[in-house]
């Protein structure tokens, strides 16, 4: 009899998420509205900034455990855009990031903490040429959701943050007359995510 109210008790629990946790929900990263920009300093005196269009991956929401949700971006490099033919082709070069030899960029989420209403740092592993590093971001916007057109339901989100280059091997620079380099180590980074609900 003991047998048999442990095994209801354990289906009830599977049923109800309390085991395999159902009350996830997982959402993919619309990559027709999303976007990674970043800005640079050039020659010390203004900045040059670009984006990458083509960024996919999933969020996926948590009911319970250390982290509220659990976040995976992957970037494709190719993508770059500073408004420069020229540029780009440079950046897409084993100077810089090496489209050819690393073909994506990935950052996967590891721990998510809640700093205000709507906001978490979010610290992860990025992938970038070949070299795996820990970064910590801010992310915000997921507070809001929406229903599209369509009957979808969407999210959005910014991170935001530093990267300095040269953490991942992209060393490429020169020194100009009177001592400022050509390119600054600096990233500022921008990423915009839109999330439609698989």
């Amino acid at each position: 009899m003991r047998k048999i109210v442990v095994v209801a008790i354990s289906a009830v629990l599977i049923l109800a998420g309390g085991v395999t946790g159902a009350y996830s929900s997982t959402w993919k990263i619309d990559t027709d509205h999303s976007a990674a920009n970043f800005a640079i300093q050039h020659m010390a005196i203004s900045k040059v900034k670009g984006t990458f269009s083509n960024v996919a991956g999933t969020i996926e929401f948590h009911e319970s455990g250390p982290n509220p949700f659990t976040l995976e971006i992957t970037i494709d490099p190719v993508s770059v855009d500073t408004g420069v033919k020229k540029r780009d082709d440079h950046l897409r070069s084993p100077d810089f990031f090496d489209v050819e030899k690393f073909p994506n960029i990935l950052f996967t989420s590891d721990k998510v903490v809640a700093v205000a209403d709507g906001k978490y740092q979010v610290e992860g592993t990025l992938d970038m040429h070949g070299i795996t590093k820990t970064v910590s971001v801010l992310l915000e916007g997921l507070d809001v959701e929406v229903t599209d057109p369509w009957g979808n339901n969407r999210k959005g989100a910014e991170i935001t943050g530093e990267i300095d280059r040269e953490d991942f091997g992209i060393i490429y620079n020169s020194v100009l007359k009177g001592g400022n380099l050509l390119i600054g180590d600096i990233a500022e980074v921008r990423v915009d995510l839109e999330f439609i609900q698989n």
